[in-house]
């Protein structure tokens, strides 16, 4: 079986990043048993790859300003050239890529301002190819940042199908919500905050609920300092049958002050019908 690795967050109980933490301070188990760590680094410089999902259905017409400049500052802040890249898709009832990857912020900025409110939400089939097709196999941190109500009105695929591809891919999602605290509490809003949420903690990211519209550019300076405050772990599991199964991992830290945050499991590698005659 390949080394397992792991991308995850320690924070303590106010929610500031613990950086400074030893391979020691962590134990690593996989349906319950522990694992032999093999490597281990405080991953503050890992190139980044970066796929930003706006959602442009009818919903969020009035915020769309907001979440416009609340992106181009954090692409700005963020990306550094030669090393990250993202890219730009929005979403209604069908995708559009409408910014390959590029390090530059100025052609990312350039692609949100196109975006223009339209019709229904086809959020999982946004998120499936974006996981599946555009961040599968790229190197680094692989960071999935969706801005939705988190309601699907027109996918074809599931919720299921699509955190199953985000999660056999490496990628991490942090959902940050439009659903406005005015209006809080309708059905949609919170069918479409659980979604989000999980994604996010699922995959070991992190849902935002900006409590109005404007708050939505510090959700984004959340999740670029996070991404400079993680580290990575390794291990080779001890069960080595290629099942296909999903083993759900568990991180613990020793000082119990702190808490890691991470995806919470992987889908073991199936074995092929030739290694199996």
């Amino acid at each position: 079986m390949d080394l397992v690795n792991i991308l995850y967050t320690v924070a303590d109980k106010r929610g500031k990043f613990v950086t400074n933490l030893k391979k020691e301070d962590f134990r690593v188990f996989e349906d319950e048993k522990p694992q032999a760590v093999t490597n281990f680094s405080s991953e503050t410089d890992l190139p980044l790859t970066i796929a930003l999902l706006v959602d442009t259905s009818g919903s969020i017409r009035d915020k769309l300003r907001f979440e416009q400049e609340a992106a181009i500052e954090f692409f700005y802040s963020t990306l550094r050239r030669g090393k990250d890249k993202a890219l730009v898709i929005s979403f209604d009832s069908g995708v559009d890529l409408l910014q390959d990857y590029t390090d530059d912020p100025e052609m990312l900025s350039d692609a949100v301002r196109k975006i223009r409110a339209g019709g229904g939400t086809s959020l999982y089939d946004a998120v499936y190819l974006a996981a599946s097709e555009k961040l599968a196999g790229q190197k680094g941190r692989k960071v999935l940042i969706l801005i939705s109500d988190g309601d699907d009105n027109s996918s074809r695929l599931s919720l299921t199908e699509t955190l199953e591809a985000s999660q056999k891919n490496e990628v991490t999602i942090y959902g940050i919500s439009t659903n406005s605290a005015a209006y809080f509490g309708s059905k949609e809003q919170d069918r479409g905050d659980k979604t989000l949420k999980r994604f996010s903690e699922e995959t070991g990211g992190k849902p935002f609920f900006p409590f109005k519209v404007q708050d939505l550019a510090v959700s984004f300076q959340d999740i670029g300092e996070e991404l400079r405050s993680q580290y990575t772990i390794a291990y080779r599991p001890s069960n080595n049958k290629a099942d296909g199964t999903f083993r759900k991992i568990r991180i613990d830290v020793a000082d119990k002050r702190y808490k890691a945050r991470s995806r919470n499991g992987y889908y073991a590698p199936r074995a092929t019908a030739s290694s199996q005659r």
